[in-house]
């Protein structure tokens, strides 16, 4: 797959949820093929909890499965910070409109119905993830060209943003690049609520990345350097430069 320009040295990893087994079998051999590396379950809770533990890059997911469906996954999915924003795309039988309108208005990024063709499969896939490397890339080169002067003394005004008190203590740690594990630890409360609290963040400011919840915490936080006044600066207004 490298000689398609789909990916960086980082070989991205992709988890295929599907309880047909001769088709679940089919993609993970394909996407092998083309040196991907894949992670397979045979259902939607399976699927969940490999989402979680192997975080991959993108999600393969078929809608119609026993107890947890398609549709469960992708809105669990979307809920959890640690997933929020990987690509996710149906592979799936149902070909009604209403389907895929729902399947897009939970979140999902594309939905390709079977039998596809296994170069539109790859091709999907690769635009997804393409997609996804230009907005990381985008979103760190605006974080990377603010230059300001933080101060992290205080959640308070964080909470201007509509946050709990909680979430804003949350949130002002994680600005200041802690893991989940290190603010679990300061603010002394379980992983998962610390990822519930960065979930209702998200979803209160309308983003979907850490990332993006720092840029809009810096906002209020930080004081551009280039606007700080210089100790001792004269004016240089021309009405009183020359007096």
């Amino acid at each position: 797959m490298q000689g398609r320009g789909c990916h960086r040295r980082v070989v991205p990893r992709i988890l295929v949820i599907d309880d047909h087994a001769p088709m679940r079998r089919s993609v993970v051999k394909l996407l092998q093929l083309e040196n991907f590396e894949v992670v397979a379950a045979e259902n939607g809770r399976l699927g969940l909890e490999a989402a979680r533990a192997a975080l991959p890059d993108l999600v393969l997911c078929d809608i119609i499965m026993p107890g947890v469906d398609g549709y469960a996954v992708l809105q669990a999915l979307r809920e959890a910070p640690e997933t929020a924003t990987v690509p996710f795309i149906f592979l799936t039988a149902c070909e009604g409109k209403f389907d895929q309108r729902r399947g897009m208005n939970l979140g999902a990024d594309d939905y390709l119905t079977k039998p596809v063709e296994h170069e539109d499969l790859l091709a999907a896939i690769c635009a997804r993830l393409a997609r996804k490397r230009a907005h990381d890339k985008r979103t760190q080169a605006q974080l990377a060209t603010i230059e300001v002067k933080a101060d992290f003394s205080s959640s308070a005004p964080l909470e201007r943003l509509g946050l709990t008190a909680r979430e804003a203590e949350v949130l002002l740690w994680a600005a200041q690049g802690k893991s989940n594990a290190s603010i679990a630890l300061i603010l002394d409360m379980a992983e998962k609520t610390l990822k519930t609290h960065l979930g209702s963040v998200f979803a209160k400011l309308g983003v979907e990345s850490r990332t993006a919840a720092t840029l809009r915490a810096l906002e209020l936080l930080s004081v551009p350097v280039a606007r700080l006044p210089a100790v001792g600066a004269r004016s240089l207004d021309p009405a009183t430069a020359s007096k």
